[in-house]
């Protein structure tokens, strides 16, 4: 069953000033004072329950209860991060960062004030068929934060309210037109693991490389063998990235260095993968060393897991947001990404939909990328995700 009496929303000043505020003050993983504080000052305003300080700090948990019966009925929670990324913006709006190098660059100002539009817009309801959390997280930038917030017991209700039966969450996507939205049932960001190689040998002169081993040399071969992973030992239609995104070694031309150390990421879409594709890294590492008669120390940090979308939550999903935007504007085969989501923490917990918001204005055919110094959040699409997600809030079935 659909709510109704959504039909009109529309964004308001107020939301637009919160936005242009978040944007203005951004801060990095687990320092997002700014934020968290004018999370809490709103909810405050709107008389909503909330537990702050959490995940090492920033986090904030919200509580709105249905309107009957609130120890039966179904709990529904809703997800914003509120981390900026150390980039330095290059914009040029008028509400552009103002701390050098810190700038929200993937759209998290614009999660925040949604989720905020969200709780004003449910406050105001005279039915509420559901048990609502608000959980507005640090850290999704490599920091984890929903991780935190789940041990910290924000979805079992442990902490506040009752126990999570499903959850909700959106990025702003800027490959979807405004006005859309798109999901799709299983793995929809890939996992996020690191990886650290370090090749120890032996310098000496640059004129005398017969003297030493090398592993500048055994660094080349490295990055190149490591691709094969992908090209050679899955099939194609499988989906691994294993990339080099750091090689540093030496100091000066005439030189060779004692060591190389190599810095990259691991992103699958399978748990299976995931594991195979650590194990290739680790093997291949230690074959290229020692080919080379090199020593390698090879660390691997596990990162996010695969974001995976339960069937039943993208189903509802669907029926809501289609009843809300039109089938027209809703897709079920959002196209999945290689980049990773901590969102993917919360689906250990309960059935969950992580879903794409569109960002590309009309009349356009590109947006700018998120974590790009140029990237700014579409104000345009803040009342849509406001509707959309106050619709699942109140949706039942």
């Amino acid at each position: 069953m659909l709510p109704s009496g959504l039909g009109t929303l529309t964004i308001n000043m107020d939301l637009l000033e919160i936005r242009h505020d978040l944007h203005a003050h951004p801060q990095i993983r687990f320092e997002e004072t700014y934020a968290s504080e004018l999370v809490q000052r709103h909810l405050g305003a709107l008389g909503i329950e909330f537990r702050a300080g959490l995940a090492l700090g920033t986090g904030v948990l919200g509580y709105l209860p249905a309107t009957t019966n609130p120890e039966s009925a179904p709990t529904i929670a809703l997800r914003a991060d509120m981390d900026a990324l150390p980039i330095h913006e290059e914009t040029g709006k008028p509400y552009a960062s103002t701390i050098p190098g810190r700038m929200h660059a993937c759209g998290h100002d614009g999660h925040t004030t949604i989720l905020l539009g969200v709780a004003n817009e449910l406050v105001k309801s005279s039915h509420r068929p559901n048990n609502v959390l608000f959980v507005f997280q640090p850290a999704e930038e490599g920091g984890a934060g929903a991780k935190y917030m789940v041990e910290d017991g924000c979805l079992n209700g442990s902490l506040l309210g009752n126990k999570a039966d499903m959850m909700f969450g959106l990025h702003g996507w800027t490959s979807v037109p405004i006005g859309h939205v798109a999901t799709r049932v299983g793995p929809l960001m890939a996992s996020t693991d690191e990886f650290i190689i370090e090749l120890e040998g032996q310098g000496g002169h640059a004129a005398m490389p017969e003297s030493t081993r090398d592993p500048v040399v055994a660094a080349a071969h490295l990055v190149l063998a490591l691709q094969q992973i992908a090209s050679r030992n899955v099939g194609p239609f499988e989906q691994v990235v294993v990339t080099v995104g750091s090689l540093h070694a030496g100091s000066t031309n005439n030189v060779i260095p004692m060591s190389a150390t190599l810095h990259g990421t691991i992103r699958t879409m399978t748990p299976e993968l995931r594991e195979f594709a650590k194990e290739r890294v680790h093997q291949i590492s230690i074959g290229i060393a020692a080919a080379s008669d090199l020593k390698a120390i090879v660390t691997l940090n596990e990162g996010y897991p695969v974001t995976v979308n339960d069937e039943r939550a993208v189903q509802r999903f669907l029926q809501v947001a289609t009843g809300v935007l039109g089938a027209d504007k809703v897709s079920d085969d959002g196209k999945p990404t290689m980049g990773g989501e901590d969102f993917a923490y919360y689906g250990a917990e309960c059935r969950c939909c992580f879903f794409q918001l569109g960002l590309i204005p009309e009349g356009q055919e590109t947006y700018p990328s998120v974590h790009t110094p140029v990237f700014d959040f579409n104000d345009d699409a803040l009342a849509i995700g406001v509707k959309v997600m106050t619709a699942l809030a109140l949706s039942e079935g």
